[in-house]
């Protein structure tokens, strides 16, 4: 007999360890004969992993034979409520009720989520504190003696948290829990040094900051991404403290990249991540940022995950983009003009071109361009011109259209697009609006009326200053 049990005890842990998949049991009170889902984070964005019954004793089962990959997870119920967990343990128990989720809760299998759970306690318990003393601050901050008081046992409560956060970190340093504190937390900068005259660097603390932002952040781990943290952190990094033109974000994104190589996840999550959104961008120039992603990572082996199809829709997109980006040359163009004369757009001698690509047929185009041309009509006599470039093949309903509308700019038309201007401008749309500087370089793009008529009168300004400062010398 003796023999049999030690076998069953050599044996059992194998059983134990063997079992694969996960299985989440929940029991909330107050909840029956319904359904939940098991949702995660992926980045800024959720997604529904699975969806259960629920008894009328408020029980239900996540299960399946394939392991959940780590993260923060949302179970979430009928009435859009939800509770996080944390995922690393893959078989675990919780209980909880209706009328506090995450302060009623119980964990039975997971020390993680019990760790998780008294974080979340702990930080319900100091958003209830500071709460009123936000709302005495805001009734007394023209007070200069009160709003100090109050700013004072403010910042007693934020330096409880920051304690509580460092305890878990020295209480349970390899927990997930602690994984998240860290990529939660911020530098704290030194005092700024002064120079031989006392003087301090204003911009130190920022530079710190920046410089050391993305220490916190372990890179080699996956289940960063099922969580908002990793996302939170880059955008912090290259929406907040990075001046948003390409020169400054390149360097800020190659930054990020090659940090996230430390796993290939993490790096397919930032590459993707990235250059879709420089790509969608609506801040002009940051398609720069979009071409030097896809040039550096997306056209090489390094993306390992891209097909040759979507590589070849991304060389059509580098080769109709980079012709056309913030600075560069624009693309000469040889076109008619309404006589039938041949007039080229460097021939176009003025401190400012408007070049812009519209059709008479085009509705926006009907309402843009009689607004276009008013603005063109207040700004010619300041060294501004237009060269307008008809799309449409009809070209009596072209002429009709500009006789109509007093279109008194160089308008001239290429019926058979012989000058490829569609690739050299990236014309998929119409009206598409450039503004060229007196070199014929590509100083905006892609504008609206408006914005066009703010830029351009911004930059007759700054020139007549400088010719004032000139003068000067």
């Amino acid at each position: 007999m003796r023999a049999k049990l030690f076998y069953l005890f050599l044996i059992l842990p194998f059983i134990c360890f063997g079992q694969k998949g996960h299985e989440i049991k929940v029991r909330v009170e107050g909840l029956k004969d319904t359904v939940a889902y098991l949702g995660y984070h992926y980045g800024d964005k959720q997604y529904v992993t699975d969806t259960v019954r629920v008894d009328s004793k408020g029980n239900f089962v996540f299960k399946s034979d394939e392991p959940l990959e780590g993260g923060i997870y949302l179970v979430v119920l009928p009435n859009k409520s939800f509770f996080e967990i944390i995922v690393t343990e893959q078989r675990f128990a919780i209980e909880t009720d209706t009328v506090d989720l995450v302060g009623h809760m119980k964990i039975t299998g997971s020390m993680e989520n019990k760790i998780f759970n008294e974080y979340q306690r702990y930080l319900v318990a100091k958003q209830k504190e500071i709460a009123p003393l936000k709302a005495r601050y805001d009734t007394w901050k023209s007070n200069d003696d009160s709003s100090k008081v109050i700013q004072k046992l403010m910042k007693a409560v934020d330096q409880d948290v920051k304690d509580y956060r460092l305890k878990i970190l020295r209480d349970n340093p390899k927990t997930f829990t602690a994984q998240l504190i860290r990529c939660m937390m911020e530098p704290e900068s030194p005092e700024p040094p002064k120079d031989s005259l006392g003087r301090i660097d204003s911009t130190f603390q920022f530079y710190y900051v920046r410089k050391h932002l993305l220490d916190s952040v372990d890179f080699s781990d996956a289940r960063l991404l099922r969580t908002p943290l990793l996302q939170q952190k880059i955008k912090t990094y290259t929406e907040t403290m990075t001046l948003q033109i390409p020169d400054s974000l390149i360097p800020a994104v190659d930054t990020i990249v090659e940090r996230s190589k430390k796993n290939k996840e993490v790096f397919k999550y930032v590459v993707v991540t990235l250059t879709n959104h420089y790509e969608n961008s609506k801040i002009m120039g940051h398609d720069a940022v979009f071409i030097h992603l896809a040039e550096k990572y997306y056209v090489t082996d390094d993306a390992y995950w891209v097909d040759s199809t979507l590589r070849a829709k991304l060389w059509d997109r580098i080769i109709k983009i980079k012709p056309n980006l913030l600075g560069k040359p624009a693309h000469d163009l040889l076109m008619k003009d309404t006589s039938g004369k041949w007039v080229s757009l460097y021939s176009v001698k003025a401190k400012y071109t408007i070049l812009v690509f519209w059709s008479p047929t085009c509705s926006h185009c009907k309402e843009e361009i009689p607004k276009l041309i008013l603005t063109y009509d207040s700004l010619k006599t300041q060294g501004v011109e237009g060269y307008a470039v008809g799309i449409e093949s009809d070209t009596a309903l072209w002429k009709q259209f500009i006789r109509d509308h007093k279109l008194d700019w160089i308008n001239v038309t290429d019926l058979y697009e012989q000058t490829r201007f569609r690739d050299y401008y990236d014309i998929y749309s119409t009206p598409v609006i450039y503004l060229l500087d007196d070199q014929k370089k590509i100083v905006a793009k892609r504008l609206d009326v408006p914005t066009l008529s703010s830029l351009l009168r911004r930059f007759l300004k700054d020139k007549e200053k400088e010719k004032e400062k000139d003068k000067t010398k």
